[in-house]
Protein backbone atom coordinates (compact mmCIF):
# COMPACT_ATOMS: atom_id res chain seq x y z
CA UNK A 1 0.00 0.00 0.00
CA UNK A 2 1.41 3.16 -0.73
CA UNK A 3 1.63 5.94 1.70
CA UNK A 4 0.32 9.16 1.10
CA UNK A 5 2.50 12.55 2.40
CA UNK A 6 0.65 13.71 5.07
CA UNK A 7 0.98 14.72 8.82
CA UNK A 8 1.77 11.66 10.82
CA UNK A 9 2.06 10.86 14.73
CA UNK A 10 4.90 11.36 16.17
CA UNK A 11 6.82 8.23 15.95
CA UNK A 12 6.93 5.88 19.16
CA UNK A 13 10.78 4.60 18.21
CA UNK A 14 14.24 6.87 18.91
CA UNK A 15 17.06 6.53 17.62
CA UNK A 16 19.36 7.89 19.05
CA UNK A 17 23.70 8.33 18.47
CA UNK A 18 24.58 8.99 22.19
CA UNK A 19 28.68 9.02 20.43
CA UNK A 20 30.08 9.04 17.21
CA UNK A 21 33.09 8.05 18.51
CA UNK A 22 34.49 4.86 18.27
CA UNK A 23 37.53 2.61 19.90
CA UNK A 24 37.54 0.55 16.17
CA UNK A 25 37.56 1.93 12.85
CA UNK A 26 36.43 -0.97 11.68
CA UNK A 27 36.06 -1.66 7.38
CA UNK A 28 32.81 -1.92 6.51
CA UNK A 29 31.84 1.67 9.15
CA UNK A 30 31.58 5.43 7.57
CA UNK A 31 34.17 6.24 10.27
CA UNK A 32 36.39 4.12 8.49
CA UNK A 33 36.17 6.14 5.71
CA UNK A 34 36.62 9.22 8.26
CA UNK A 35 32.76 10.17 9.32
CA UNK A 36 30.64 12.82 8.37
CA UNK A 37 30.56 15.08 11.77
CA UNK A 38 32.95 15.82 14.40
CA UNK A 39 33.71 13.48 17.43
CA UNK A 40 30.92 14.37 20.20
CA UNK A 41 29.17 12.87 22.71
CA UNK A 42 25.41 13.26 23.44
CA UNK A 43 25.05 14.75 26.88
CA UNK A 44 22.43 13.37 29.37
CA UNK A 45 20.40 16.83 29.55
CA UNK A 46 20.43 16.51 25.88
CA UNK A 47 18.65 12.69 25.40
CA UNK A 48 16.39 14.21 28.47
CA UNK A 49 15.47 17.06 26.44
CA UNK A 50 14.87 15.10 23.09
CA UNK A 51 12.75 11.74 24.60
CA UNK A 52 10.66 14.62 26.53
CA UNK A 53 9.08 15.82 23.17
CA UNK A 54 7.97 12.11 22.31
CA UNK A 55 4.76 11.63 24.66
CA UNK A 56 4.56 8.22 23.66
CA UNK A 57 7.92 6.42 23.35
CA UNK A 58 8.00 2.89 23.57
CA UNK A 59 11.66 1.69 22.43
CA UNK A 60 15.08 3.63 22.49
CA UNK A 61 18.14 2.53 20.46
CA UNK A 62 20.97 4.04 21.48
CA UNK A 63 23.24 3.19 18.95
CA UNK A 64 24.21 4.70 15.67
CA UNK A 65 27.19 5.03 14.41
CA UNK A 66 30.21 5.08 17.20
CA UNK A 67 30.25 2.90 20.48
CA UNK A 68 27.72 3.59 22.56
CA UNK A 69 29.42 2.12 25.87
CA UNK A 70 31.92 5.43 25.21
CA UNK A 71 29.57 7.64 26.85
CA UNK A 72 30.08 8.15 30.37
CA UNK A 73 26.50 9.07 31.08
CA UNK A 74 24.77 6.54 28.85
CA UNK A 75 23.66 4.80 32.15
CA UNK A 76 22.10 7.70 33.45
CA UNK A 77 20.20 7.29 29.72
CA UNK A 78 18.94 3.98 30.07
CA UNK A 79 17.95 4.44 33.84
CA UNK A 80 15.94 7.89 32.60
CA UNK A 81 14.41 5.80 29.73
CA UNK A 82 13.71 2.79 31.48
CA UNK A 83 11.22 5.16 34.65
CA UNK A 84 9.50 5.89 31.56
CA UNK A 85 8.93 2.33 30.75
CA UNK A 86 10.71 2.39 27.35
CA UNK A 87 12.55 -0.61 25.98
CA UNK A 88 16.13 0.26 25.72
CA UNK A 89 18.96 -1.40 23.36
CA UNK A 90 22.00 -0.70 21.48
CA UNK A 91 25.04 -2.55 19.68
CA UNK A 92 28.01 -2.42 21.35
CA UNK A 93 31.65 -3.66 19.89
CA UNK A 94 32.00 -5.24 23.74
CA UNK A 95 35.82 -4.39 23.97
CA UNK A 96 34.26 -2.07 26.84
CA UNK A 97 32.17 -4.28 28.26
CA UNK A 98 34.09 -5.39 31.64
CA UNK A 99 32.91 -6.55 35.01
CA UNK A 100 31.81 -2.84 35.89
CA UNK A 101 29.98 -1.74 32.91
CA UNK A 102 28.35 -5.64 33.02
CA UNK A 103 27.19 -4.51 36.83
CA UNK A 104 25.91 -0.79 35.52
CA UNK A 105 23.64 -2.44 32.37
CA UNK A 106 22.26 -5.05 34.53
CA UNK A 107 21.61 -2.01 37.22
CA UNK A 108 19.96 0.42 34.85
CA UNK A 109 17.51 -2.43 33.45
CA UNK A 110 19.22 -2.64 29.73
CA UNK A 111 16.96 -4.43 28.02
CA UNK A 112 18.87 -6.01 25.18
CA UNK A 113 22.60 -5.40 24.32
CA UNK A 114 23.73 -6.61 20.71
CA UNK A 115 27.41 -6.99 19.78
CA UNK A 116 28.46 -6.88 16.46
CA UNK A 117 31.32 -9.24 15.97
CA UNK A 118 31.55 -10.05 12.49
CA UNK A 119 34.43 -13.25 13.00
CA UNK A 120 34.90 -16.10 14.62
CA UNK A 121 38.69 -15.79 15.04
CA UNK A 122 41.36 -13.55 15.59
CA UNK A 123 42.83 -13.55 11.96
CA UNK A 124 39.23 -13.12 11.00
CA UNK A 125 38.54 -10.07 13.17
CA UNK A 126 41.65 -8.53 12.32
CA UNK A 127 41.09 -9.00 8.91
CA UNK A 128 37.59 -7.03 9.68
CA UNK A 129 38.53 -4.44 12.46
CA UNK A 130 41.77 -4.45 12.17
CA UNK A 131 42.03 -5.22 15.89
CA UNK A 132 44.17 -7.77 17.90
CA UNK A 133 41.34 -7.64 20.66
CA UNK A 134 39.61 -10.75 20.08
CA UNK A 135 39.95 -12.37 23.03
CA UNK A 136 39.34 -9.78 25.14
CA UNK A 137 35.69 -9.85 23.65
CA UNK A 138 35.21 -13.09 23.81
CA UNK A 139 36.26 -13.12 27.56
CA UNK A 140 33.72 -9.99 28.09
CA UNK A 141 30.91 -11.81 26.42
CA UNK A 142 31.53 -15.50 28.42
CA UNK A 143 31.48 -13.12 31.92
CA UNK A 144 28.17 -11.40 30.77
CA UNK A 145 26.49 -14.31 29.79
CA UNK A 146 27.70 -16.21 33.46
CA UNK A 147 27.05 -13.36 35.38
CA UNK A 148 23.42 -13.24 33.83
CA UNK A 149 23.23 -17.33 34.39
CA UNK A 150 24.45 -16.72 37.77
CA UNK A 151 21.56 -14.25 39.06
CA UNK A 152 19.22 -16.19 36.86
CA UNK A 153 18.60 -12.45 35.58
CA UNK A 154 17.12 -12.61 31.32
CA UNK A 155 18.11 -8.63 30.75
CA UNK A 156 19.87 -7.76 29.58
CA UNK A 157 19.60 -10.39 26.26
CA UNK A 158 22.70 -10.90 24.88
CA UNK A 159 22.82 -11.46 21.30
CA UNK A 160 25.98 -11.31 18.33
CA UNK A 161 25.38 -9.48 15.18
CA UNK A 162 27.33 -10.43 12.17
CA UNK A 163 27.90 -8.31 9.19
CA UNK A 164 28.09 -10.90 6.48
CA UNK A 165 30.55 -10.23 3.09
CA UNK A 166 32.01 -12.50 0.66
CA UNK A 167 35.57 -12.52 2.60
CA UNK A 168 34.47 -13.24 6.05
CA UNK A 169 31.07 -15.63 5.47
CA UNK A 170 33.29 -18.85 5.67
CA UNK A 171 33.29 -17.95 9.45
CA UNK A 172 29.74 -18.13 9.93
CA UNK A 173 29.72 -21.55 10.71
CA UNK A 174 32.25 -20.85 13.55
CA UNK A 175 30.29 -18.18 14.86
CA UNK A 176 27.29 -20.03 15.86
CA UNK A 177 29.53 -22.77 17.44
CA UNK A 178 31.33 -19.59 19.61
CA UNK A 179 27.92 -18.43 20.83
CA UNK A 180 26.60 -21.85 22.20
CA UNK A 181 30.19 -21.90 23.99
CA UNK A 182 29.87 -18.66 25.35
CA UNK A 183 25.78 -18.93 25.82
CA UNK A 184 24.28 -16.86 23.64
CA UNK A 185 21.29 -18.02 22.51
CA UNK A 186 20.74 -15.92 19.17
CA UNK A 187 22.77 -14.51 15.99
CA UNK A 188 21.72 -12.44 13.35
CA UNK A 189 23.15 -12.14 10.17
CA UNK A 190 23.59 -8.47 8.43
CA UNK A 191 24.44 -7.36 4.68
CA UNK A 192 26.83 -5.04 3.83
CA UNK A 193 25.59 -1.32 3.27
CA UNK A 194 27.44 0.60 1.01
CA UNK A 195 27.78 3.84 -1.59
CA UNK A 196 25.58 3.31 -4.82
CA UNK A 197 26.26 7.04 -6.10
CA UNK A 198 30.43 6.57 -4.68
CA UNK A 199 33.13 4.38 -4.91
CA UNK A 200 32.86 2.94 -1.56
CA UNK A 201 35.51 2.34 0.78
CA UNK A 202 37.30 -0.57 2.74
CA UNK A 203 34.89 -3.38 2.70
CA UNK A 204 31.62 -1.22 2.04
CA UNK A 205 31.92 -2.27 -2.07
CA UNK A 206 29.61 -3.34 -3.97
CA UNK A 207 32.15 -7.03 -4.97
CA UNK A 208 32.09 -7.83 -1.22
CA UNK A 209 28.10 -8.09 -0.97
CA UNK A 210 26.27 -11.22 -0.60
CA UNK A 211 23.77 -9.65 -2.39
CA UNK A 212 23.51 -12.86 -5.52
CA UNK A 213 25.07 -15.39 -3.26
CA UNK A 214 27.06 -17.59 -5.33
CA UNK A 215 26.89 -21.97 -4.64
CA UNK A 216 29.67 -21.36 -2.19
CA UNK A 217 28.21 -18.96 -0.18
CA UNK A 218 25.06 -20.61 -0.35
CA UNK A 219 26.64 -23.46 1.29
CA UNK A 220 28.08 -21.79 4.05
CA UNK A 221 24.79 -20.24 4.92
CA UNK A 222 22.98 -23.33 4.98
CA UNK A 223 25.83 -25.09 6.96
CA UNK A 224 25.38 -22.36 9.53
CA UNK A 225 21.79 -23.16 9.74
CA UNK A 226 21.79 -26.85 10.39
CA UNK A 227 24.81 -25.88 13.23
CA UNK A 228 22.17 -23.30 14.84
CA UNK A 229 19.94 -26.23 14.81
CA UNK A 230 21.48 -28.93 16.07
CA UNK A 231 23.30 -26.92 18.93
CA UNK A 232 19.72 -24.91 19.91
CA UNK A 233 20.67 -21.39 18.54
CA UNK A 234 18.16 -19.14 17.16
CA UNK A 235 19.83 -17.98 13.31
CA UNK A 236 17.89 -15.36 11.94
CA UNK A 237 18.59 -12.17 9.83
CA UNK A 238 17.92 -8.43 9.60
CA UNK A 239 14.62 -7.59 9.13
CA UNK A 240 13.28 -10.69 10.82
CA UNK A 241 13.33 -12.68 8.09
CA UNK A 242 15.54 -15.96 7.07
CA UNK A 243 19.96 -15.61 6.19
CA UNK A 244 19.82 -15.89 2.78
CA UNK A 245 16.82 -13.57 1.89
CA UNK A 246 18.36 -10.82 3.66
CA UNK A 247 21.95 -11.03 2.60
CA UNK A 248 20.71 -10.86 -1.00
CA UNK A 249 19.38 -7.85 -0.28
CA UNK A 250 16.30 -7.88 -3.47
CA UNK A 251 12.82 -9.06 -3.69
CA UNK A 252 10.61 -10.02 -6.72
CA UNK A 253 8.13 -6.97 -5.66
CA UNK A 254 8.72 -4.15 -7.68
CA UNK A 255 10.07 -1.03 -5.71
CA UNK A 256 10.44 -3.03 -2.68
CA UNK A 257 11.32 0.40 -0.15
CA UNK A 258 7.82 1.94 -0.77
CA UNK A 259 7.32 -1.32 2.06
CA UNK A 260 9.74 0.14 4.34
CA UNK A 261 7.96 2.06 7.06
CA UNK A 262 10.84 4.05 8.95
CA UNK A 263 10.11 7.41 7.41
CA UNK A 264 6.70 7.27 9.20
CA UNK A 265 7.53 4.97 12.13
CA UNK A 266 10.86 6.55 13.78
CA UNK A 267 12.96 9.18 14.14
CA UNK A 268 17.15 9.14 13.82
CA UNK A 269 18.92 11.99 15.41
CA UNK A 270 22.91 11.78 15.46
CA UNK A 271 25.13 13.37 18.05
CA UNK A 272 24.90 16.43 16.54
CA UNK A 273 21.43 16.98 16.53
CA UNK A 274 20.78 16.42 12.81
CA UNK A 275 17.83 14.64 12.19
CA UNK A 276 17.77 11.71 9.70
CA UNK A 277 15.50 9.10 7.86
CA UNK A 278 17.63 6.34 9.40
CA UNK A 279 20.09 4.81 11.04
CA UNK A 280 21.30 3.27 7.42
CA UNK A 281 21.10 6.00 5.41
CA UNK A 282 24.55 7.39 6.40
CA UNK A 283 26.06 4.23 5.05
CA UNK A 284 24.55 3.92 1.72
CA UNK A 285 24.73 7.61 -0.13
CA UNK A 286 27.68 9.40 -0.57
CA UNK A 287 25.55 12.64 -0.46
CA UNK A 288 25.40 13.42 3.68
CA UNK A 289 23.46 16.53 3.26
CA UNK A 290 20.35 15.27 1.50
CA UNK A 291 19.67 12.71 4.19
CA UNK A 292 19.23 15.93 6.87
CA UNK A 293 16.28 16.40 7.78
CA UNK A 294 16.80 18.75 10.51
CA UNK A 295 18.65 20.04 13.42
CA UNK A 296 16.84 19.08 16.94
CA UNK A 297 19.08 21.36 18.24
CA UNK A 298 17.36 23.99 15.88
CA UNK A 299 14.36 23.08 15.95
CA UNK A 300 11.50 21.22 17.84
CA UNK A 301 11.29 17.68 17.36
CA UNK A 302 7.65 17.90 15.76
CA UNK A 303 8.29 20.46 13.55
CA UNK A 304 10.86 19.06 12.40
CA UNK A 305 9.13 15.56 12.00
CA UNK A 306 6.70 17.22 9.89
CA UNK A 307 8.42 19.74 7.74
CA UNK A 308 8.28 20.50 3.87
CA UNK A 309 11.59 18.36 3.65
CA UNK A 310 10.64 15.35 5.43
CA UNK A 311 7.25 15.91 4.01
CA UNK A 312 8.82 15.81 0.22
CA UNK A 313 11.23 13.14 1.42
CA UNK A 314 8.28 10.75 2.37
CA UNK A 315 6.59 11.64 -1.21
CA UNK A 316 9.63 10.40 -3.10
CA UNK A 317 10.37 7.61 -1.02
CA UNK A 318 6.86 5.85 -2.42
CA UNK A 319 7.94 6.74 -6.08
CA UNK A 320 10.12 4.52 -8.39
CA UNK A 321 12.93 6.68 -7.89
CA UNK A 322 13.44 7.54 -3.98
CA UNK A 323 16.37 9.10 -2.14
CA UNK A 324 19.81 7.39 -3.36
CA UNK A 325 19.65 6.03 0.69
CA UNK A 326 16.79 3.66 -0.06
CA UNK A 327 17.39 2.69 -3.64
CA UNK A 328 20.48 0.15 -2.40
CA UNK A 329 18.39 -0.97 1.08
CA UNK A 330 15.00 -2.53 0.39
CA UNK A 331 13.02 -3.77 3.17
CA UNK A 332 14.82 -5.89 5.31
CA UNK A 333 16.22 -4.29 7.95
CA UNK A 334 15.25 -4.95 11.98
CA UNK A 335 14.17 -1.96 14.40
Amino acid sequence: MVRKSRAVDLPKCLYLEVTNRCNLKCKGCIIYKGGWEPERDMSFAEVKMIAAQLPGLKRAVLHGIGEPLLNRELTAMICHLKKRKVTVLFNSNGLLLNEKKQEELIGSHLDELRISLDAASESGYKAIRESNKFSLIVHNLSGFAERLKSRNSPKPKLSLWFMGTTENISELPALIKLAAQIGIGEVYLQRLVYFLDDQGYGLARSEMTLTNPDATVQRFIQRSEERAQQLGISLSASGLTDPLHSVQGKTRQKAPWKNCVRPWELIYITSHGNVLPCCISPFSTADYSSIILGNIFEQPLDAIWSNAKYQAFRTRHQTGSPPNCCQGCGIHWSL
